[in-house]
């Protein structure tokens, strides 16, 4: 028996068999990129959404004994869609689009502290010009939502605590939504969908084969903290793909912090288990592989991604020069929008491999600014960091990684561990396990790479300085 994943990041949707001794067995994928058509604005095809869940997850029950589906998913993306026929009323809004920032400053102005990358806004958005009387029987969601609603053919309408927290739209303790924030943003609490655990039958999937029950919704870095086996108080992992996040499990009290912690983490509910949320906090990168992509369609250094590993160390250092992964501002812990790239420190022997070595030596630093976040505002020893996402196939990163961080960083069996974190809360709901402790027990790195040396911290941290406020207007901002 297995648990069919579902799967879906912010490029495509991907189906999974999760099987009992927590091996993952990818089955089907499918590209499906948001579509940009300005700037600041991403957009999300909801109907092609749908056909593609139905059409991996179907492959996937195609070929093994189905027990039950699961659902992970990237958060915050909005969308809205007639409860009735299930048809989008219009393009679903990314969670990185940025068109409601003007709102987001309206509303604090209000008492009300929203982020751009949160749901709330973008649901108002969507509603305004959708149903500005508010008058349709329209239903929202986050993808994990929207799935479970394709999935059962329209029988549930439930999201889990774990992306009702990332909305903005639930009071502090994440219990419930908001009715005083849905009343400022014209939000009938009719639209919304029910709380859930993220293990436990939500409803059948109708859409597949025998309706096996769907037992399990997650949020990518929640779930990538259970599929690296991160459920102890405590306990940390790094996600570095498009951008980076560092999690870390706190344990049955939130975070003291109401939005935002001194130095610049984000509560969130890492799991909510028969009604009992377990909280953590999350501290954001949002330029990490990016700034390796451009390495290559920018600037041409690098022909492939997968090359910059070797070429970087190809040389012992990066000959004095130093990057600020900062392409679209810097988020944990200072949170300046308008912070931009910076590369200085260079002369005329500076070489292609240095500069190459100068990016991953950034992002490793950058690194190393999230586990000191997360470490100051919860008061926990970090001492080890768990790590996946596609740079962790990068050895070179991540010895660089673990010199910045002075950490032994241990990499994920599973690169999906979303994937595999979604399953395992399946196989939880389905009996597989007593506790998640016990299945945790079943997830261990593949290798455990030990810091070798601590590089110039100070230095690097004079740069990060320099690449502060080069955009004035985007750097005062505060969400």
């Amino acid at each position: 028996m297995a648990v069919l994943v579902v799967d879906v990041g912010t490029s495509g949707v991907r189906a999974a068999l999760v099987e009992p001794d927590a091996s993952v067995r990818l089955v089907e994928q499918r590209a499906l990129l948001p579509s940009r058509p300005s700037a600041g604005v991403v957009e999300v095809d909801g109907t092609a959404l749908a056909e593609a869940i139905v059409a991996v997850a179907s492959a996937a029950a195609a070929q093994g004994d189905v027990e039950a589906v699961a659902v992970a998913n990237q958060r915050a993306t909005t969308l809205v869609w007639d409860r009735s026929t299930g048809q989008p009323v219009g393009p679903g809004i990314g969670w990185q689009d940025l068109r409601t920032v003007g709102h987001c400053m309206s509303l604090r102005g209000q008492g009300h502290r929203v982020a751009p990358n949160q749901s709330a806004t973008k649901l108002a958005f969507l509603l305004d010009h959708h149903d500005r009387d508010r008058t349709r029987d329209l239903c929202f969601g986050t993808i994990d939502c929207f799935a479970a609603f394709v999935l059962s053919d329209g029988a549930a309408h439930v999201t889990d605590a774990t992306n009702a927290a990332v909305t903005g739209l639930v009071v502090g303790d994440g219990s419930a939504w908001d009715g005083d924030r849905c009343a400022a943003l014209r939000i009938d609490p009719r639209v919304l969908p029910t709380i859930v655990d993220s293990s436990g039958i939500v409803g059948h999937a109708g859409a597949l084969p025998g309706a096996p029950p769907i037992v399990a919704l997650v949020g990518d870095q929640q779930g990538s903290l259970v599929g690296q086996g991160c459920v102890a108080p405590g306990s940390a992992k790094a996600t570095f793909g498009t951008g980076a996040m560092v999690d870390a499990v706190v344990g049955a009290n939130r975070p003291r912090f109401a939005v935002r912690g001194e130095a610049g983490t984000f509560p969130v509910v890492a799991w909510q288990l028969a009604g009992q949320r377990t909280w953590g906090v999350e501290a954001i990168m949002l330029s990490a592989g990016t700034c390796v992509e451009w390495l290559c369609n920018g600037l041409g250094l690098l022909q492939a991604v997968a090359d910059a590993g070797p070429v970087a160390a190809s040389v012992a250092d990066a000959g004095g020069a130093l990057f600020v992964p900062a392409l679209g501002g810097i988020g944990t812990p200072l949170w300046d929008f308008g912070a931009r790239g910076t590369l200085i420190g260079l002369d005329a022997s500076t070489s292609r491999p240095q500069v190459v070595r100068a990016v991953l030596e950034g992002i490793a630093q950058r690194g190393a600014d999230l586990v000191e976040a997360v470490a100051a505002d919860t008061g926990m020893a970090i001492d080890r960091l768990r790590l996946d996402g596609g740079m962790s196939a990068n050895e070179t990163f991540v010895q660089l990684l673990a010199d910045a961080i002075g950490r032994p960083v241990e990499l994920a069996a599973e690169l999906e561990a979303t994937t595999l974190g979604a399953g395992i809360l399946g196989g939880l709901a389905c009996g597989w396990w007593s506790s998640l402790a016990e299945a945790a027990a079943a997830v261990t790195p593949r290798a455990v790479v030990e810091p070798r040396r601590r590089p110039d911290r100070g230095r690097w941290l004079d740069a990060r300085e320099r690449a502060l406020r080069t955009v004035p207007f985007l750097s005062a901002l505060d969400f």
